[in-house]
């Protein structure tokens, strides 16, 4: 593992040359301008290189070596970028440097990956000034979760390619050895990814028969639900939708299931995939209240479209990789979501 050298340009140049950049593509961006066509980046191999931004909330030297190790074992190889392991308040560091550091990250010529260092909170406040040109130029392969929902819809939406649902290198104690061998197998093979509902997974019981196809994308609820509605939201248009939290009360889901129902996002979808909604501990269930899935079956049970839950995706116990922005196929029959994979041979 080695920290990556400061990029040639100043941080405040590498700043001012993003914030132009972006101002000259907003202006010669029209509303007809059509998302670029889907797309995959190559799948990795031994001595491919990883390089790890930390666009959200800081973490640990400790949680990033467990990560590193997992994928040095692997063969790959792994570099942190300047700001990966600092802390700046409840962010890794502040917007500008991490900024440059995710800019760095995503133009990296020689990078076959990036894989976050955590989520936390964070990208929000800079994915707007991101310039996805050099990831267009350098395909590579998006791994991460929770607060990488916005960036995972910003690189889709600008560029096209498909990405990881997946655990970061901050290798978190809910994560298991099949949790690792899931990433693996998405990260170094294009075998597809078939997701089995758990029936020990909460959300198990979250359910409208039938079977839908379609481009699968999502991620964390609070993101998306905090994505304003001229944003990066993708065509949903006979999509399927993934939703998963964490943390959050169930009138705080309801809430925001209800915003994204009244803003019609879920008007033209073909599905809806459930993973883990791990409850605020401080939500405590009165009787009579409804149960966190009855609520989900309530917000989006009357949609008239199919509905599985029980996925084991999210901030979960033994979470397992989803890719995003390819086609999957939900069969509530078999309780499955197959997914085609996120890279290519």
């Amino acid at each position: 593992m080695r920290q990556a050298p400061r990029p040639a340009l100043s941080r405040r140049a590498l700043i001012g040359g993003i914030a132009a950049g972006a101002v000259v593509a907003a202006a010669a961006a029209s509303p007809a301008s059509a998302k670029p066509k889907a797309c995959k980046p190559a799948k990795l191999v031994p001595g491919d290189l990883v390089v790890v931004p930390a666009p959200g909330g800081p973490t640990t030297a400790a949680a990033v070596a467990r990560g590193v190790a997992i994928l040095e074992g692997w063969g790959l190889r792994v570099e942190l970028t300047e700001h990966a392991l600092d802390t700046y308040g409840w962010l890794s560091a502040p917007d500008e440097e991490r900024l440059a550091d995710l800019q760095f990250a995503l133009d990296h010529p020689e990078a076959k990956a990036l894989m976050t260092a955590r989520g936390g909170y964070g990208t929000t406040r800079i994915i707007d000034q991101v310039d996805f040109d050099g990831l267009a130029d350098n395909p590579k392969l998006i791994v991460g979760y929770s607060d990488i929902t916005a960036l995972h819809l910003a690189a889709n939406q600008a560029t096209g390619l498909s990405s990881l649902h997946s655990p970061m290198v901050a290798w978190s104690s809910n994560n298991t050895a099949a949790t690792a061998e899931s990433l693996r197998t998405a990260l170094m093979t294009a075998d597809p990814v078939v997701l089995t509902r758990d029936p020990l997974e909460p959300t198990s019981a979250v359910e409208v028969a039938g079977t839908a196809t379609g481009p699968l994308y999502g991620g964390n609820l609070s993101l998306l639900d905090a994505e304003p509605d001229d944003g990066n939201w993708p065509d949903l248009d006979g999509a399927i939708l993934f939703l998963e939290d964490v943390d959050e009360a169930r009138y705080r889901v309801d809430g925001m299931l209800t915003r994204l129902l009244r803003a019609g996002r879920f008007d033209d979808l073909a599905g809806i995939a459930v993973g883990q909604f791990s409850p605020d501990e401080h939500d405590e269930y009165t009787p009579g209240e409804w149960t966190m899935n009855e609520m989900l079956m309530d917000r989006l049970g009357g949609l008239g479209i199919p509905l599985i839950g029980g996925l084991k995706v999210g901030h979960g116990l033994d979470p397992r990789v989803m890719p995003l922005g390819t086609e999957a196929t939900l069969d509530t029959a078999a309780g499955t979501l197959t997914i085609e994979a996120a890279v290519t041979d």
